[in-house]
């Protein structure tokens, strides 16, 4: 089949149209007023009463990174905060010098009102769209503020990529501990997972591990130093020509990097090269990488709610094809 490449606008042009809707978002969920969600709070202290509320125990610094504030206007709110009783700080029992941020009953009290404002304002968006606009506003918004972060932590850290991290084909002493580890701590993360989904991941890539070298199977890892900091996996039958993509994970500290998608194109080569088709399972709202897998030619092919994990999650089947030429 043929593929026909839609025409994009210019990219100033598309520029000029976010930040446009960029406003108009910060003027309709209400950033410009005084206060936020009735709440008779700024929106820096609504969104810290959001924070705290939803990691009881976080340090004051911590919540001046995720509001992307200074540390001193950070510590004036959280000043505010406590004075008017809707948050308390306790000293840390791993560091003395240390302490934690919990919501007071009061705190708690008009956290269940700013999520009740907010659930109602965006539910009453949601009601004038249409389901099939509703998902891809939600993983365009996904992308887009994912895109908006990593050039923040750019900007933030002033720190240039790691820039000697490499891709080596095939296992290395340590990979399967430091490959479940990076799986371990980004699904406890996002999904809720723990050891049962931790000990698969190791047990299950320590077989595959175990029978390379082995024909239509391959395995890349992006390396610095000893340190495992990336993989990818196929995991194919040549007989029935269908690869599975497995252990596909890139550490924080390469966000932005392009080793995932290097990772991608060398496994897109390999199966072009031994299969039919090729499949993966990953779990929704992983948006960002949704949309690096359909860049590389997947689709949706199937979902359904599962349990297999350890933790109840909507997990996605994703197929691919390679490209007819011409």
């Amino acid at each position: 089949m043929d593929i026909i490449d839609t025409p994009f606008q210019p990219r100033a042009q598309t520029i000029l149209e976010l930040r446009e809707f960029s406003r108009k978002l910060v003027r309709e969920l209400g950033f410009m007023r005084h206060t936020l969600a009735d709440s008779g709070l700024a929106p820096s202290a609504v969104h810290a009463i959001i924070e705290i509320g939803a990691k009881p125990g976080i340090q004051a610094r911590d919540i001046a990174s995720i509001l992307r504030l200074d540390k001193s206007n950070a510590s004036r709110q959280i000043a505010r905060l406590e004075a008017a009783e809707l948050v308390t700080r306790q000293t840390s029992s791993d560091d003395a010098r240390s302490s934690e941020l919990y919501l007071t009953a009061a705190g708690q009290k008009l956290r269940r009102k700013i999520d009740k404002f907010a659930t109602d304002q965006v539910s009453d968006a949601l009601r004038r769209l249409v389901p099939e606009d509703q998902q891809t506003l939600v993983r365009s918004l996904a992308l887009y503020a994912d895109a908006l972060a990593q050039g923040h932590e750019r900007t933030r850290t002033a720190a240039p990529p790691v820039s000697n991290a490499r891709i080596v084909d095939g296992y290395r002493p340590g990979c399967i501990g430091d490959i479940a580890s990076l799986h371990a701590r980004f699904y406890a993360h996002h999904a809720g997972f723990g050891v049962f989904f931790e000990r698969r991941v190791a047990t299950e890539l320590a077989a595959f591990a175990e029978g390379l070298p082995a024909p239509g199977q391959a395995l890349w890892l992006v390396m610095e130093g000893e340190r495992t900091l990336g993989s990818l996996a196929i995991d194919g039958d040549l007989k029935k020509r269908v690869a599975h993509l497995r252990w596909f994970i890139i550490d924080g500290s390469l966000r932005g990097s392009g080793m995932g998608r290097e990772l991608m194109a060398r496994a897109m080569a390999f199966v072009d090269a031994h299969y039919d088709e090729t499949f993966l399972w990953t779990f929704k709202s992983l948006d960002a990488a949704r949309h690096l897998y359909e860049s590389f030619g997947f689709t949706l092919a199937e979902e359904a709610e599962g349990t297999q994990w350890g933790a109840t999650v909507t997990e996605q089947r994703f197929t691919r094809r390679p490209t007819s030429p011409g």
